[in-house]
């Protein structure tokens, strides 16, 4: 089974065992996985993985990016200084839906110290199944570009 679309991924050292589980989990579902690493426990910097995940995304290589470091916090404010990118740090299933729902989320962030994998795969599915309502929405997402 292959899913109409792929998924980036990236995670720092904090966030790589959650990222490796991510991606066979979801790989055994069918997706396509682009895997931006990276790919050892020693320290690295999380701005590299947001921003080569967001390139993946901006580029249509990836309808989505997922990205994880130790609070979610860092990789999340590197993910959303990419134009165009719109990252949403989550805890529960319900802020991920509603991540796409209303603030048009492109990238899901996740901080595996507070995030085991169950509940991160309920937010991904939750990210991944849920639509941009639009409307309303539309004018606030639209206010989120940079600034000139």
């Amino acid at each position: 089974m292959t899913t109409a679309f792929a998924l980036s991924f990236g995670s720092d050292h904090g966030g790589l065992a959650l990222r490796r589980d991510l991606i066979a989990a979801l790989r055994s579902q069918g997706y396509g996985i682009l895997d931006r690493g990276t790919e050892t426990a020693e320290s690295c910097d999380y701005p590299d993985y947001a921003h080569a995940v967001g390139a993946d995304v901006n580029a249509g290589r990836a309808k989505f990016g997922i990205l994880v470091c130790t609070t979610g916090i860092g990789i999340s404010i590197a993910a959303n200084k990419v134009p165009g990118i719109r990252a949403a740090l989550v805890q529960s299933a319900d802020a991920a839906g509603l991540s796409r729902r209303h603030n048009d989320a492109n990238v899901l962030c996740l901080g595996a110290k507070y995030v085991d994998l169950p509940l991160a795969l309920a937010c991904v599915k939750a990210f991944l199944t849920a639509e941009f309502e639009a409307g309303r929405h539309c004018r606030r997402v639209d206010k989120l570009e940079p600034l000139a």
